[in-house]
């Protein structure tokens, strides 16, 4: 049996913040959107120009208000090869939330307040 990675889900309570935060941030682009009949819920799926995975933005209409991430120790990576001028476009938008210079990397923060850790490529 072989298994292949194909998208990680994180619940979120504004489709169009969001996915313009990942679009601007990280350079994602909308792969594909499932929404329910009743519109109760919508699925929207980014990628980046690789397409070998994807991220699924998951809106739920009962649920307006912010998500309780705990101690928000759970992540996302992302890999850049241009690191310093990620660095200052991630400075210039405000979403700089920790840096570990002795590591070399930097977590940014999304408008729901998940981290996503930025390392050089």
């Amino acid at each position: 049996m072989n298994f292949k990675l194909i998208h990680c889900n994180i619940n979120i309570t504004n489709i169009e913040k969001s996915v313009a935060f990942y679009e601007e941030a990280l350079g994602l682009h909308v792969a594909a959107i499932k929404k329910a009949d009743d519109d109760s819920f919508q699925l929207t799926y980014l990628e980046d120009d690789t397409h070998q995975f994807q991220l699924e933005l998951t809106w739920l209409k009962e649920h307006p208000q912010p998500y309780d991430l705990g101690e928000n120790e759970s992540h996302i990576a992302f890999s850049c090869d241009h690191f310093q001028q990620a660095y200052a476009k991630h400075a210039d938008m405000g979403c700089i939330c920790y840096e570990n210079k002795a590591m070399g990397i930097y977590f940014i923060e999304d408008p729901d307040g998940y981290w996503l850790e930025i390392v050089p490529a």
